[in-house]
């Protein structure tokens, strides 16, 4: 008598699938995880003061968005404006306004510049916003032409920052 149904899959192939299954569901979580790390570094006091904590890395990172895309931009006092790596500006739909060449800590980059609306976690936003985009960037960084508009105090692990001057 021939059997016809449906073939059982080998126990190896079912081992690795739940392995794999397993992994995934570990991965996501960490990623939630970390993402919920980054959100509990900031904070809107009452006062509306905003509190930035320094992360593991060292540096401050600030959440916001890019238009319509979620991003957590690290603060970098040393950059005079805004700037992007190149993925992050199309995702975002940037469009370029012209080839620039930027001084950085490796050295000279080439990139183009945009206008971008940033609105940052805690209320704070620019529209048309000048920023330089690199493709060799490996974060956004929020430069000066942002943080300047703000009154910042800096105590051991906290970055404080008030509304405009």
């Amino acid at each position: 008598m021939h059997n016809n149904g449906p073939k059982e899959l080998p126990s190896s192939l079912k081992v690795w699938t739940i392995w794999l299954l397993v992994l995934l569901l570990v991965f996501l979580g960490f990623k939630a995880w970390e993402r919920e790390q980054g959100r509990s570094r900031f904070l809107v006091e009452d006062s509306g003061e905003i509190v930035l904590k320094r992360g593991p890395d060292g540096h401050f990172h600030w959440p916001g968005r890019l238009g319509d895309v979620e991003v957590m931009f690290m603060v970098d006092t040393g950059a005079t404006s805004t700037a992007l790596p190149e993925g992050l500006a199309r995702q975002a739909g940037l469009v370029s306004e012209g080839e620039v060449r930027s001084s950085t800590a490796g050295g000279i980059a080439r990139g183009w510049r945009a206008r971008a609306h940033l609105q940052l976690d805690g209320g704070v936003e620019a529209r048309q916003l000048p920023v330089t985009v690199l493709p060799q960037l490996d974060a956004p960084l929020l430069g000066m032409d942002m943080l300047s508009k703000l009154q910042m105090t800096m105590s051991g692990n906290e970055l404080r920052l008030k509304g405009g001057r």
